[in-house]
């Protein structure tokens, strides 16, 4: 028997937070329920479900499957230096 943790869950990171919350807008945008979404990006429901709610280990080809269908491209940028 697995013994349960006394820490509370983990909040997901900030970066998966805002990329669910993008796609979530995107999607109602385009006016697409998840199950469209799903079978025009040939991915799961239950993976956009996990995706708009900012599951921080998502599969990164699917999630290009998704942002194709949604308009969207993921850019890499260098950080800004902070002081």
């Amino acid at each position: 028997m697995r013994k349960k943790s006394s820490r509370s869950p983990e909040l997901p990171p900030a970066w998966s937070v805002a990329l669910g919350e993008e796609v979530r807008r995107r999607r109602k945008v385009l006016r697409l329920t998840q199950a469209e979404l799903a079978d025009l990006a040939n991915c799961g429901p239950d993976f956009l479900y996990d995706l708009e709610r900012g599951k921080p280990t998502i599969r990164i080809d699917k999630l290009m499957l998704v942002l194709e269908v949604l308009g969207l491209t993921f850019k890499l940028e260098p950080r800004v230096p902070t002081a």
